[in-house]
């Protein structure tokens, strides 16, 4: 193995001492040197730790305003959803109301004047029938006829006869005609009922046509 220690010049003195302190200057300086790059890499590092703790704080406060903004949006959107299905509901219930209020005042008015139109009917009919019976007393007080047969001869019986039953024959006809004038009217008049009842049921039925069960109530 190689001597390393220095060489010392013949004839000069050595002094260890001043050799000693300058090798251990050296190691010094080089250990400070050592020790404060050590340290300057040390601070960097830490710089950098706390830069990236600041990156990854800041980035989640980013996220989290993120998210609570989208929240708030999300919640505003949900609120004017709702707020239009009320408005639309409302809207919807008042129509119905206004609809019902308007056919029932309509079938109210209907009822009314066909409850009239009938107490009116009756009370013509009352009357007619009471006028009718006067005329009809009258009109056979007028048509009766007394036969008187005993002075009369057998031409003469054979004529009043004849007389009678052509006169019974037109009576027979008349009535006929009565008979079937009251049918046409009966007719006339059920035929009127008829369409009352089918437009007052139209009525009820355009009430209750399209009606569905919403939200636990009927629309």
């Amino acid at each position: 193995m190689p001597n390393l220690a220095p060489k010392i010049p013949d004839g000069e003195k050595v002094d260890f001492d001043d050799i000693q302190r300058k090798r251990m200057e050296k190691d010094l300086l080089e250990l400070q040197t050592l020790i404060e790059a050590h340290f300057e890499k040390r601070k960097k590092e830490e710089d950098e730790l706390v830069a990236l703790k600041e990156r990854i704080e800041k980035r989640r406060a980013e996220r989290s305003e993120q998210q609570r903004i989208r929240a708030e949006k999300e919640k505003e959107r949900l609120n004017r959803v709702a707020e239009e299905k009320a408005r639309k509901e409302d809207e919807e219930l008042r129509k119905k109301v206004e609809e019902d209020f308007k056919k029932k005042k309509v079938l109210s008015n209907m009822s009314l004047h066909y409850g009239g139109y009938l107490q009116k009917t009756e009370n013509r009919k009352g009357a007619k029938k009471q006028t009718e019976r006067e005329k009809k007393k009258k009109i056979l007080a007028d048509r009766r006829k007394t036969l008187n047969a005993e002075n009369l001869s057998e031409d003469k019986l054979k004529e009043k006869s004849k007389e009678l039953a052509d006169w019974l024959l037109q009576l027979e006809g008349e009535k006929f005609d009565l008979c079937e004038k009251l049918k046409r009217q009966k007719y006339e008049i059920n035929l009127l009922q008829i369409r009352v009842h089918e437009q007052m049921g139209k009525f009820s039925t355009k009430g209750t046509r399209g009606k569905g069960k919403v939200g636990g109530r009927w629309k």
